[in-house]
């Protein structure tokens, strides 16, 4: 098993395989399931993705039973409509994506934990735009979840994908860095490039605190993952221009380990610091624990 990032970039350059090629067959050997279904369950994943993001973005949307958040991927979808993006439609197609279905998540629908619900949003967030731009076939789109979840695996084992552990940059954080690595190789970038790029995007998220009002996965969860899908595009088109992250992927990786662990508890998914220990968030709080009794 892979347990760092540049063994997966060393394997990739010697054997001339992409990254996504090294994780199907690594988890064909650990699950002792035939490459068929191996796929096949990724392919259902990429299905579940599908699914929320078009449930979030149809009619008028989604919300949650706390009424703190849904909608906001129509109020997205209607603005791009109008042809006025300040970032681009490409983004905010992204940021769309990314919303609807985390607002799915909050509304208690059926999402794919890539890597946790909380930050579910953000590879399909870049995924189905990615789709429409390069005009992907289901293939490469399978592909894409391959070399993320190879990456996610490598974060996971050597720092968390936990927000009550690592605060946000290990779920955000986590998914961003796994979203521009698998963005940059569905782009025709090297495994070098796709390192970089996790090292960039990762970067830029850390010490992302984890701080949901109410301890509940809304705010500002959902709004985050709009940040991850950005963050992430972003990242890999410095890749593949030629940008180098100074700090190696692994060390960028460990880095968000030791952050995770010296952030105080409060700023670790017990809704008690940050936005959730504002007057708003403690007010909010209040209201939907006394409606709740």
């Amino acid at each position: 098993m892979y347990n760092h990032i540049k063994e997966i970039v060393a394997d990739a350059e010697k054997t001339e395989k992409p990254i996504s090629e090294l994780i199907i067959e690594q988890e064909c050997k650990l699950s002792g399931l035939s490459r068929e279904k191996v796929w096949n369950k990724m392919k259902y994943n990429l299905e579940t993705m599908r699914a929320a993001v078009s449930k979030g973005s149809t009619g008028k949307g989604v919300f949650s039973h706390t009424g703190l958040t849904g909608g906001e991927a129509i109020k997205i979808k209607n603005y791009r409509e109008k042809g006025y993006t300040l970032s681009g439609d490409f983004m905010m197609e992204a940021v769309q994506n990314a919303v609807a279905t985390n607002e799915v998540n909050a509304a208690m629908g059926v999402i794919c934990a890539t890597p946790t619900a909380g930050s579910s949003g953000t590879l399909p967030g870049i995924l189905f735009m990615l789709e429409k731009k390069l005009d992907l076939n289901e293939e490469q789109m399978i592909r894409f979840l391959f070399t993320a979840g190879g990456m996610g695996l490598v974060i996971g084992n050597n720092a968390e994908i936990a927000g009550a552990t690592g605060g946000c940059q290990a779920e955000v954080g986590s998914a961003s860095a796994m979203g521009a690595a698998a963005a940059v190789e569905i782009a025709g970038g090297t495994p070098a490039q796709s390192s970089q790029a996790l090292a960039i995007a990762m970067s830029n998220l850390l010490g992302l605190v984890c701080d949901p009002i109410a301890g509940l996965v809304e705010v500002p969860c959902v709004k985050r993952n709009a940040i991850g899908a950005g963050n992430a595009l972003i990242a890999a088109d410095m890749a593949l221009a030629g940008c180098t992250s100074v700090i190696p992927a692994d060390e960028c990786i460990d880095a968000m380990k030791k952050v995770g662990h010296q952030m105080p508890v409060s700023l670790r998914e017990t809704g008690i610091g940050g936005l959730a220990g504002t007057p708003t968030g403690q007010a909010i709080k209040t209201r939907i624990f006394e409606k709740d009794v």
